[in-house]
């Protein structure tokens, strides 16, 4: 009997011990892959922010946030499909739609048109160098001091984000993916970027006697990609009860490449 009693009680304790590890493994799991999404668009140590070196003033203003009005916000809860599009959000909040209370037996259907409702990402990568915009070179093969090579940038660029391929309302679809990009990467992001001559930056690079130096710059940019949900949408009207209906839902891929604002990538090296 004692020794059932023994053999019982370090069952127990074994099973105990083997539900805590699959426990703690997942929550270390958990944590190294949260550790890893915020590096993941962490601005990497050769990647500097010319915002106040920048000879050309780039526009800073933030998409608009459309935040919808009760009526609104009532209409778009009562619809199975998620509606994020911000333009049909303001379109909804600008509408006036107050049938009598009194109007029995009244029944109408206004259609709003054919929208992108919503975007979904499933992929957001950050390419640091998408666009090489900047060469600057230091000859010291002849030389028997050490010299140093700064950045310098020498022409205007500009730097153009753009759709991967065609899609209806592609106005709206840029909107709700930058906004999402945003969201994910916290970075200052926009799809026209301009970096002015005569740019400069303190950082500077050794170039040794009887060595060449060559010092690369490049426009960083983020490469979103996800899917949107476009739908029919109808606004119905039943006495004094208002709602939206949705119609022929489609889903379509789609990416974008979305540059990083006032941030430069540099690559250097020195050559016989």
């Amino acid at each position: 009997m004692k020794k059932y009693n023994h053999f019982g009680f370090a069952l127990i304790v074994l099973t105990v011990v083997l539900l805590m590890f699959p426990v703690t493994g997942f929550s270390e799991e958990k944590e190294d892959k949260k550790n890893e999404d915020k590096e993941e668009f962490g601005v990497p140590s050769h990647v500097l922010n010319i915002s106040k070196e920048n000879t050309y003033p780039n526009s800073t203003a933030d998409e608009e946030i459309i935040e919808p009005s009760e009526l609104t916000k009532e209409l778009i809860d009562g619809v199975d499909v998620p509606i994020k599009n911000p333009n049909l959000i303001k379109m909804l909040n600008e509408t006036s739609l107050n049938p009598s209370p009194i109007a029995f037996g009244y029944r109408g259907t206004v259609f709003l048109g054919r929208w992108p409702l919503n975007y979904k990402s499933t992929e957001t990568t950050v390419n640091w160098e998408f666009q090489p915009i900047n060469t600057n070179e230091l000859n010291n093969l002849g030389g028997d001091t050490n010299q140093k090579l700064n950045y310098m940038q020498q022409e205007q660029k500009e730097i153009k984000g753009a759709l991967t391929s065609k899609i209806a309302n592609p106005k709206d679809v840029k909107t709700m993916m930058l906004l999402t990009s945003q969201e994910k990467t916290k970075l200052p992001l926009s799809y026209s970027t301009m970096i002015g001559r005569g740019t400069k930056k303190d950082n500077s690079y050794g170039v040794p006697p009887k060595k060449y130096g060559e010092l690369k710059a490049f426009a960083p940019a983020v490469n979103e990609k996800g899917q949107v949900t476009f739908g029919e949408v109808y606004i119905q009207l039943k006495g004094s009860k208002k709602s939206i209906v949705v119609k022929n839902v489609t889903k379509q891929g789609i990416g974008a490449w979305i540059p990083i604002q006032e941030h430069v990538s540099f690559s250097f090296q020195l050559k016989q």
